[in-house]
């Protein structure tokens, strides 16, 4: 070894070095250092000894109300402290979960994100998802996705009113915007709610709505 190192070139001190041949090596050093710090900041957090976790993310920009699936999230190695609390580790405790609120592409899914598995969703054998506008503006303010309600229709006599649907969930809840190139409709006014419904009933609700005042109870 040390017949090998005596054999290498010696560095010139850089103390003794002076004009042009000296400034020329100082910057090639602060580039080489430079391109150094950069490359460590790509290496993954493992790579550069930093504790990382890995974690669940979006695969891409999710709107609330999404019922995930497979393809809409990935896995990603977060390091832990930026890494959220309640965050997953496995893609199946995501998937079929329903997204309570909109996610973009490469942000953790956390267990308050997500609302419970077993809820009826659309495409699932039993049940459809119906879109009902809510003649209180209000009570659509205070609907959040997953969220159990009943259906009610006013009645044509004063103060009546029917239940249509029991313990059914919200999917998620469209509030229209008037972008200003036409004014609204009356009917296009009202919030929209999206709610997954059994099938029996589901055919009920969509002609209720279409005649009557619909509403939604909350549990």
């Amino acid at each position: 070894m040390d017949t090998l190192l005596s054999r290498l070139p010696a560095l010139p001190d850089l103390r003794r070095l002076r004009g042009p041949r000296a400034r020329l090596i100082r910057r090639c050093l602060a580039a080489a250092l430079l391109l150094s710090g950069l490359l460590l900041l790509l290496l993954p957090p493992a790579a550069r000894g930093a504790p990382a976790t890995t974690t669940v993310v979006s695969a891409r920009d999710l709107p609330a109300g999404s019922v995930l699936r497979a393809a809409d999230v990935r896995l990603l190695t977060v390091p832990d402290d930026v890494r959220p609390a309640g965050a997953l580790t496995a893609p199946e405790a995501a998937v079929g979960r329903l997204l309570s609120g909109p996610a973009r592409a490469g942000e953790p899914i956390t267990d308050v994100r997500l609302v419970g598995a077993g809820l009826p969703v659309m495409g699932e054998p039993g049940s459809v998802t119906v879109a009902v506008r809510l003649a209180d503006a209000a009570v659509a303010e205070l609907l959040r996705p997953g969220q159990r309600v009943d259906v009610i229709a006013r009645g044509t006599a004063a103060n009546s009113a029917s239940v249509l649907a029991s313990g059914v969930t919200v999917v998620t809840v469209h509030r229209p915007e008037n972008t200003g190139s036409h004014a609204l409709e009356p009917s296009e006014r009202d919030p929209l709610v999206l709610l997954a419904l059994p099938m029996p009933v589901a055919t009920q609700v969509a002609a209720s709505s279409l005649d009557q005042q619909v509403t939604v109870t909350l549990r």
